[in-house]
């Protein structure tokens, strides 16, 4: 994604709902993630931002929030692949208490027009304090 189309859509998005799926505004929401004022409490937020991330075209996001041992050297969010919507399924662990947690989720896209949907069951672990996503079951 251009670097013009992704501070567009972010500007469109920011008085919106979050792309997440709360309610709150994304300047409110992830945006304050993405932009470093808040940190993920949850293993369920950390992955709900993530989806935000890649909604607006934030792949520094992405990365910083990568599990060192799994992160790729870059995120390519290019393409006609818009993710337009998140069901989280199911979730154990990943609370303030936990060291580990996983999330199961339905992400809705639109790939040049043509509606998608992909699920995935995501592990996150505390790496350095914060959450981290570690990769796919």
């Amino acid at each position: 994604m251009s670097q013009r189309r992704a501070h567009a859509q972010l500007r469109s998005t920011t008085a919106a709902s979050c792309p997440c799926g709360n309610a709150a505004p994304y300047r409110d929401c992830c945006g304050r993630l993405h932009r470093g004022e808040a940190a993920a409490t949850t293993a369920e937020t950390l992955m709900r931002s993530r989806f935000s991330a890649f909604s607006v075209g934030d792949s520094g996001y992405l990365l910083r929030t990568w599990h060192p041992t799994t992160r790729p050297q870059s995120v390519d969010l290019g393409g006609g692949l818009r993710w337009v919507r998140l069901e989280v399924l199911e979730t154990t662990g990943g609370s303030a208490v936990h060291t580990e947690g996983t999330v199961r989720f339905r992400a809705h896209y639109l790939d040049r027009g043509t509606a998608g949907e992909m699920e995935e069951n995501s592990r996150f672990v505390r790496h350095g304090g914060t959450w981290a996503y570690l990769g796919a079951l």
